[in-house]
């Protein structure tokens, strides 16, 4: 068996990992333990050809999370011994300007994403939560944090400042940092194998459409522009977030509303979006309402739309070329009707889509043969491009 490496992603009330052989990029098994403190949990364990494990039960906290994770590992597999378990990989949401790459976790870097922990209130102290379980759990392995924004800190700075007072922004870190970089890495290195060209060559747009969605431009297999902002709310429309809003609204609603800024927060990111549009943050049950012919699911697609359309535009722009554009993640992958209605009227700009191709399954160019522009649907894997990053820094 291959070398492996134990992929982390730690919330606040939530384990999910997965035992990723490098080699093959297979999942050898994964999990997920919710509600974590709460009065009833629920924790599940797969191991492929095998049933899986599922129990209802008090899960105290992340140190009680990974002694049943290590049980079901010994009850039913696979062995951590005979997987050559080489090291142990954790999300960590936001690293700042200060980590533009992977690194070893010592209790020096512990402390820094706390220090940042600011700018990513809801995912960084669970991230270190899970970080410090974990290195209690396994503190014979090293421990590797890989940082969602860590991809985009090659955005130049015309990009990722905002232009407001210099000393406010510095002293409170205010800037671009992107998010899903760790998606976005992955389906630029993927793209790159896909079109037979070396990464240094190629120029993608990436479009990351899930519950949280996010865009980025990608040059030579570096971020140069990306949709997310300072934190995950800006940019395109998503589940519950409102994507790019005037922030005059923000004051508006609390001078003529009496709204407080918590409340405004919660607007913006749980109440907005597709759920805002709708009364539903699904795609899928927009998607069936607006086939369905009701009007505020329909008229939500086109926001949607109109929001990716420009987006893309934009990203043509600043690239000057580009060789394909990518969709990936839940909608990404699985939605034909978004992916038409995202590139529709671009035609005039090269991208042209096969409506055949693009009602298949799977990894596939999904252009029609005249594209000068290809378009393509590629699953991402964060677990396995955690996993790469692990195997690269620990070797």
């Amino acid at each position: 068996m291959s070398a492996s490496v134990f992929v982390i992603n730690a919330g606040s009330s939530s384990l999910k990992y997965q035992l990723v052989a490098v080699d093959s990029g297979e999942a050898l098994a994964s999990g997920l333990i919710e509600r974590i403190g709460e009065t009833t949990g629920r924790a599940m364990h797969q191991v492929p050809g095998r049933d899986d494990v599922v129990e209802q039960r008090v899960i105290t906290d992340h140190a009680h999370a990974f002694g049943w994770v290590l049980r079901q590992f010994d009850a039913h597999g696979p062995d951590l011994d005979e997987a050559q378990l080489i090291g142990i990989g954790h999300r960590v949401v936001q690293g700042g300007a200060r980590f533009d790459r992977a690194v070893l976790i010592d209790d020096d870097v512990a402390q820094q994403i706390d220090d940042l922990a600011p700018l990513a209130p809801l995912h960084n102290p669970a991230n270190l939560q899970g970080i410090r379980s974990a290195r209690a759990t396994f503190p014979g392995f090293p421990h590797v944090a890989v940082f969602d924004t860590a991809f985009h800190l090659t955005i130049p700075p015309a990009a990722h400042r905002y232009a407001i007072d210099e000393r406010v922004a510095a002293d409170h870190r205010i800037r671009k940092y992107g998010f899903h970089g760790t998606s976005h890495q992955f389906v630029s290195r993927r793209m790159a194998e896909l079109l037979g060209k070396p990464l240094e060559q190629v120029n993608t747009i990436l479009l990351h459409l899930g519950n949280g969605a996010s865009a980025t431009a990608v040059r030579g297999g570096e971020s140069i522009e990306t949709s997310m902002g300072m934190t995950p709310l800006a940019g395109l429309v998503m589940g519950t977030r409102s994507g790019d809003i005037d922030p005059g609204v923000i004051f508006h609603l609390h001078r003529t509303a009496g709204m407080s800024i918590d409340e405004i927060d919660t607007l913006l990111n749980k109440r907005s979006g597709l759920l805002g549009l709708t009364g539903t943050g699904d795609m899928r049950d927009v998607q069936q309402a607006a086939d369905a012919g009701i009007p505020r699911a329909v008229e939500a697609l086109e926001i949607v739309a109109h929001r990716l359309r420009g987006t893309v535009g934009a990203y043509l722009a600043h690239l000057g070329r580009t060789d394909a554009i990518a969709f990936t993640a839940g909608i990404g992958e699985n939605s034909p009707a978004v992916r038409t209605a995202a590139l529709s009227g671009l035609e005039g700009l090269g991208i042209v889509i096969d409506p055949e191709r693009n009602a298949g399954r799977g990894e596939r160019c999904i252009s029609a043969a005249g594209s000068a522009i290809e378009v393509w649907v590629v699953p991402t894997d964060e677990e396995l491009e955690i996993a790469r990053q692990v195997a690269a820094l620990v070797g």
